[in-house]
């Protein structure tokens, strides 16, 4: 896959360009894209690997008894995960310009744009202790009122004894996540890669996400696959799974804006 130039900052201008077409086989291209710069990013990238399975396996030891808690957090992954790839998505850009994938200038790589990163950052915050929240309503409602343990939540979803539960509990996670993808998709990339505001960098995300819809929803569904296989494998797949999704990610952004020359 071809290296875009990268975007300089005075030749950002707002409102940002949207590319009107994608096609689904550019997907391929992405994945492939983000494996390539796992490889070239060596430990760079698998060191953020690291911390998302160290912290998912934190996250299970802390709150095992607290399955509501448990539940929010780990579905809530998907809020915040556009915001915890930004250092990924520096070692792509990094490797982009011909330069040597580093660990350490990855970890500070938002400060140029700090404001508008941390806003944000602070709105995806926002969003995930809301789910928290609703994800503890949801639970308490349909357990009658009394927090579930982790048999009682199989035996409820496998045996569909409370399919409404499931339905609605799926179903509003569901469109925490889409609404945040849409507004994320390309937004910290866009931010890290120049002095776009959040609003402009949300607002660029969302119109990619509506011109090209079908092509934004196969990419959601990997990014779900890619965590999904991390999850299951008790989170160690998450050391190569997530630095190959934010990596992709970097990629998906460098398509789908328009480059000015």
């Amino acid at each position: 896959m071809s290296r875009s130039r990268v975007i300089e900052t005075s030749n950002v201008h707002e409102p940002v360009k949207i590319k009107k077409h994608l096609h689904p086989a550019m997907v391929i291209d992405w994945l492939h894209a983000g494996v390539e710069d796992t490889h070239l990013g060596g430990w760079a990238s698998l060191s953020y690997g690291f911390a998302f399975t160290i912290t998912g396996i934190l996250i299970h030891a802390f709150f095992a008894e607290n399955y509501w808690l448990l539940a929010g957090l780990t579905t809530g992954f998907f809020l915040i995960g556009p915001f915890l790839a930004t250092g990924l998505y520096d070692i792509s850009r990094r490797i982009a310009l011909g330069q040597a994938p580093s660990l350490l200038p990855s970890l500070i790589a938002w400060l140029p744009n700090l404001a508008n990163i941390a806003l944000f950052a602070a709105f995806l915050l926002i969003a995930l202790v809301a789910w928290i929240q609703l994800s503890f309503i949801i639970f308490a409602y349909y357990f009658n009122h009394q927090l579930p343990t982790f048999i009682d939540i199989v035996f409820n979803v496998l045996t569909f004894k409370q399919p409404v539960f499931t339905l609605v509990y799926f179903s509003v996670g569901g469109l925490f996540a889409a609404l945040t993808f849409a507004i994320s998709v390309i937004a910290i990339p866009l931010m890290l890669d120049s002095n776009t505001s959040a609003g402009t960098a949300a607002w660029a995300s969302l119109r990619a996400c509506l011109r090209n819809p079908g092509v934004m929803a196969l990419w959601a569904f990997c990014i779900v696959v890619l965590i999904g296989v991390g999850f299951a494998t008790n989170f160690l797949g998450l050391i190569v799974t997530m630095p190959v999704a934010g990596h992709a990610s970097w990629h998906v952004y460098r398509d789908v804006i328009e480059i000015q020359p």
